[in-house]
């Protein structure tokens, strides 16, 4: 029986493989997709840097919110991409009509867009720390907290470039959509690697970081399907 069930799902998280290696081939095709976020996230912390002064503790006081607004900006960047390779090609479509669950297969892309975008800008991590003058001890916490809120901008990011994937240019209408509901991410973040790096316990925060990542996973994908049927009257 239990062999059963396993066959059973067995191609359904096929195709979710499948569409997963597929965008992540699409990707790497075009550096640019997942180079030019982390430049981006480089260069603006390094004028914040020349802006504010060499003084580490003036660096260190605006450290935190410096770097989930600019990781923010990083990450928007590429979201208008997200649905409108496949929206141009007609594979957006087929895959609404596929009989595979939907809700996977958008599970896929996200994941496939956080890999090019978000995991960049988490592994940079130890790179901000020493531009702004964070403590070494605090570097994990940052590593930590750039790794569940760049998935929770993914996912709530992906619900504009939905919305928006029949237009032409989206762009500035994913950031006016989605704005508002980065403002939780965006206070959380900070605080968690301002706690950090005064020594404060990080499990409050961590507790509503990880509850808005399981919040966005499970509540964008059906946002998502809703403005991706939308946009091809499916």
């Amino acid at each position: 029986m239990s062999t059963i069930h396993r066959d059973e799902h067995a191609p359904i998280f096929a195709a979710f493989n499948a569409l997963l290696l597929r965008d992540l081939r699409v990707y790497f095709r075009y550096r640019g997709t997942w180079l030019n976020p982390l430049v981006f996230v480089l260069m603006v912390i390094t004028l914040f840097t020349l802006g504010i002064g060499p003084d580490p503790s003036a660096l260190s006081n605006h450290a935190a919110g410096i770097i989930w607004v600019v990781a923010l900006l990083g990450i928007m960047l590429s979201l208008d991409a997200l649905f409108r390779a496949d929206y141009d090609d007609g594979s957006l479509e087929q895959l609404l009509l596929s009989p595979q669950p939907l809700y996977l297969s958008v599970l896929a892309k996200i994941l496939a867009h956080w890999f090019i975008t978000g995991l960049p800008i988490v592994l940079a991590s130890p790179l901000y720390s020493l531009m702004l003058g964070i403590p070494f001890s605090a570097v994990p916490a940052l590593a930590v907290g750039l790794l569940f809120g760049s998935g929770i901008l993914s996912f709530i990011g992906a619900i504009g470039a939905a919305l928006t994937v029949s237009l032409r240019s989206g762009g500035l209408l994913i950031a006016l959509l989605t704005l508002p509901l980065y403002v939780p991410a965006i206070i959380f973040g900070s605080q968690f690697v301002e706690s950090a790096i005064e020594g404060w316990p990080l499990m409050p925060t961590f507790s509503m970081l990880l509850g808005l990542l399981i919040g966005a996973m499970v509540l964008s994908p059906l946002a998502i399907i809703g403005g991706l049927r939308l946009s091809q009257d499916v």
